[in-house]
């Protein structure tokens, strides 16, 4: 429907209140952020609920099995965090195992050789000791009812579920126990249970409360049952034990083991910065591509968009130009920064930026084109032309888009998939912040290990066999992480957060909502949350994927097609390959803000599952 008041088109109002506000990628995820709230959690008690939660109703976007970037601010000691629940690389991960010894160029994108040390988990048993308030019991009953009694399965659950039946039936049993009752797809909105996946947390809730004391003995408990106990030990005896077949189409044990698990501990870190106008926006580090989003404001800081409508040819064609720069140098330069040394200091100087803007021009580029650093390699691997440059092909899958469209879930009929993920956004009534992207744990990417309920993870993907480079395989090291969550600063003072699950589409959609949001210029936003989510919007697609098999599409821009056709037929004449999707295909963006005792939030229409609450 459209706004009564004149000007954007919006889905749905902006919500508006003063108690606190929940925003996440399904409903069910954000009434149990709000009914955290009001049973008197703060926002980060209602945020691990949440998260846990999300694990059980979408499971082809997260699992227990998966990974998380988390941002907090703490209203008390008035500063931002960053919690990494990236867990790394297996010791028995190193390139000579996976090139020399099982013969592979590139880290499979399923089964179990790409899983790295769950993180999620004992991320959110950190937050909940140290920042929380509720005891383990309140964050983990809502996931195990949902898990036990049911939840109705959305359609692009059903639909990726669909796409892999074949190579379930065929190859991966434990997980056709699951997700494939009696023999057949579940339909979609029918109530879908996972029992097993409940017995797993209701295990670690009984171990956790089994010894007395307080809530903080609770949650040391849960983590040794997790990381030291009968989680780690299971995992650890599936990957030994089983041979799993993956896109290379060959079956591969996995390296993860209980030692792995047991020595990670997630860790918490200050975000990278960049200011535009009057914001402070604040990413974490580049073992995640949330950087890049900081290099296109750096970039695009240099031309006056506040002028143009964000539908303007002119405005679309300097925001992809700069975008191919900035995920040029995500490719060249970003890894692990307790591995690699990553520039982030001149990434974000404008002298470098001022040389950068100078390769903008009149037409789209079709190269790969990382700067060049003195002391850095600056190379690209292009799949099919594995020294720097240009002009990779076509790629030689097929995609399909499951659901309405929307570009988070990509999946063959083979299973190899593309990346998939959750957000929230959470602020409460004294002003604490919690965002986080869970990801990782699909069930369409690992089999699920029976004894759990839930599959690994596969994030190990995102890391190069070559040596060399930022992201190489190593033991002990994070791969560069598409996940990404984003937090600002206005005049000085919290005020927003925001993310969407994307894969490597995430910063993309991210720096297009606060562009449309926030100007340079002035304090009051140009369009209000929930109309900055709903305009029109785009991606590229001309870089290599993070996710097997890393191909890239040169010169390629996928856009709504509500955009207006004459900025497609503009942007065609400037050299763009201009793919037109459906009108709402485009990102599942969610945000809130605070200003003063005010709390706004707003959540994405596109595949009918995103919504915010607040009061």
């Amino acid at each position: 429907m459209a706004n009564i008041n004149a000007g954007p088109f919006t889905t749905r109002p902006e919500i508006d209140g003063t108690f606190g506000v929940v925003a996440s990628t399904h409903w069910i995820g954000t009434a149990v952020g709000m009914g955290t709230l009001e049973r008197g959690g703060n926002a980060f008690d209602a945020g691990i609920a949440t998260a846990f939660t999300l694990q059980v109703v979408e499971p082809h976007l997260c699992g227990p099995g998966g990974d998380v970037p988390v941002m907090l601010y703490d209203a008390k000691a008035k500063k931002p965090i960053v919690v990494c629940g990236q867990g790394p690389a297996p010791a028995g991960a190193t390139i000579a195992h996976y090139r020399d010894h099982l013969g592979l160029d590139i880290v499979p994108g399923t089964g179990l050789l790409p899983a790295c040390v769950p993180g999620t988990f004992e991320t959110y048993m950190m937050i909940l000791r140290d920042f929380g308030t509720l005891r383990l019991r309140d964050a983990l009953e809502p996931a195990i009812a949902y898990a036990r009694n049911g939840y109705p399965l959305v359609e692009r659950a059903c639909s990726t579920i669909s796409t892999v039946a074949q190579l379930f039936r065929e190859h991966w049993p434990t997980s056709a126990a699951v997700y494939l009752p009696g023999g057949k797809v579940p339909a979609p909105n029918s109530l879908f249970t996972n029992v097993r996946h409940a017995e797993t947390y209701e295990r670690i809730l009984k171990e956790a409360e089994a010894g007395g004391g307080g809530r903080e003995a609770e949650i040391e408990r849960a983590r040794r049952a997790w990381s030291q106990g009968f989680v780690a030990e299971t995992i650890d005896a599936f990957c030994r034990t089983s041979e799993v077949m993956d896109v290379s189409g060959r079956r591969h044990k996995g390296v993860l083991t209980a030692h792995d698990m047991a020595k990670w501990l997630p860790t918490i870190e200050e975000p990278v910065h960049f200011d535009y106008g009057n914001y402070r926006v604040m990413k974490p580090h580049a073992w995640t591509q949330g950087p890049v989003l900081l290099q296109m404001l750096a970039l695009l800081e240099g031309f006056d968009l506040d002028k143009l409508a964000p539908t303007d040819p002119d405005f679309v064609h300097t925001w992809v130009e700069c975008a191919k720069l900035a995920y040029a140098d995500r490719e060249a330069f970003y890894g692990d920064p307790k591995f690699v040394d990553v520039p982030m200091g001149t990434l974000l100087s404008e002298a470098y930026n001022a040389e950068r803007r100078k390769l903008v021009g009149a037409q789209a580029s079709l190269d790969q084109r990382p700067g060049r650093i003195e002391g850095y390699s600056g190379r690209v691997i292009v799949k099919g032309a594995r020294e720097a440059a240009a002009g990779a092909g076509e790629p030689t899958f097929a995609r399909l888009h499951t659901g309405h469209g929307a570009d988070e879930q990509k999946v063959e009929s083979s299973g190899k998939v593309i990346g998939d993920t959750v957000h929230i956004d959470i602020i409460d009534k004294a002003g604490n912040m919690f965002t986080s992207t869970p990801s990782g744990g699909w069930l369409q990417s690992s089999p699920v290990i029976p004894a759990l309920g839930w599959p690994l993870g596969s994030r190990g993907q995102m890391f190069w066999l070559e040596e060399g480079l930022p992201g190489s395989l190593a033991p002990g090291k994070r791969p560069r992480s598409s996940l990404s969550v984003g937090m600002a600063f206005r005049d000085g003072k919290p005020y927003m957060s925001w993310g969407t699950p994307g894969g490597d589409q995430q910063d993309q959609w991210s720096c297009q909502l606060f562009l449309r949001h926030a100007s340079k210029h002035s304090a009051k936003p140009k369009m209000n949350l929930q109309e900055a989510i709903d305009a029109p919007a785009w991606h590229i697609e001309h870089f290599p994927l993070s996710f097997w098999p890393r191909t890239a599409r040169p010169g390629v821009l996928v856009v709504e097609g509500r955009l207006p056709k004459a900025t497609i037929k503009e942007l065609e004449r400037r050299g763009h390959k201009v793919e037109v999707g459906p009108d709402w295909s485009e990102g599942r963006l969610s945000a809130a803000s605070q200003d003063g005792v005010r709390r706004k939030a707003a959540a994405n229409a596109r595949g009918m599952q995103g919504y915010a609450v607040g009061r």
